[in-house]
């Protein structure tokens, strides 16, 4: 017996029974499982008790309609006993010679092959490779742009002026401005100071200039190194100068001396016995 062809005209049927619900399955594939276990021989003895603890089914009245309407729908073949200490009789009905195989026709393959050839005309694709330019004006404008750049490598300013090419934009181009250099400088300047990590030199320079002393520069640059320049061990630092600043304002409140004596209880000059009780 082929379960796999079973299983398959069993569920053809399912969809076509419009009677049978959630219910109804799950007791015939407990039911069929019970079959598989005794190797698919006819009949076969079940118990209730067990049938309805697979099927999870809790109520004897659904077990017993449900049961009944597979035997009426020819899906089993149910003998109750009547007596609970007697199993009942159970035969299942081989539904594998029920299936039928579908033939694919030529005819069948023809007609997708057609449709198939449609859709790809649809897009209005081809397999012969174009021998003219397609006319797309933004694509072509860039073309014949690159195309005189080219020929204009080898040409220099007095060629450029002959060609129509005005003085000022050719100039533009190969000599920048002095204040724009002036302004890179600056900029690169600026970065180099603000990077972080910064460059020792730079911080001794800022706590200097802040008349802090040098062993604090020291300390803010080798706690900070040491935890990968992170504010409070988590986030990433945006500006030293502005961590500087706090760590300055934080030292002098920890420097600061304290004039209050200090208690001194842990000291005493008095002999104690500690063998004595307390």
């Amino acid at each position: 017996m082929n379960y796999i062809k079973h299983l398959t005209a069993y569920f053809d049927r399912v969809v076509d029974d419009h009677s049978l619900n959630p219910t109804h399955i799950s007791l015939y594939i407990a039911l069929f499982q019970f079959w598989n276990l005794n190797r698919f021989q006819n009949p076969i003895s079940i118990t209730r008790d067990e049938v309805m603890r697979i099927s999870k089914i809790c109520s004897k009245a659904t077990y017993h309609k449900c049961m009944r309407e597979l035997h009426e729908k020819g899906y089993v073949i149910y003998e109750p006993s009547y007596n609970p200490f007697k199993g009942s009789m159970l035969q299942m009905v081989n539904l594998s010679h029920e299936l039928k195989p579908l033939k694919r026709s030529n005819k069948t393959n023809s007609k997708n092959k057609q449709v198939i050839e449609q859709e790809v005309n649809k897009q209005q694709t081809s397999s012969e490779t174009a021998t003219e330019q397609p006319l797309v004006s933004s694509i072509n404008n860039i073309n014949n742009t690159n195309n005189t750049n080219i020929l204009n490598l080898g040409k220099s300013k007095n060629d450029l002026k002959k060609d129509g090419f005005k003085n000022q934009s050719a100039i533009s181009l190969s000599e920048p401005v002095e204040g724009s250099k002036k302004k890179l400088r600056e900029k690169k300047g600026e970065v180099i100071e603000n990077a972080i990590p910064p460059q020792w030199q730079n911080v001794v320079q800022f706590f200097s200039e802040c008349n802090v002393p040098e062993i604090e520069a020291q300390k803010y640059y080798n706690h900070f190194q040491s935890n990968g320049w992170l504010v409070s061990g988590k986030s990433k630092m945006k500006n030293w100068k502005a961590a500087a600043r706090n760590w300055m304002l934080n030292s002098q409140k920890f420097n600061k001396t304290n004039t209050q004596p200090q208690p001194n209880h842990l000291h005493t000059s008095i002999q104690k016995n500690y063998a004595e009780p307390l």
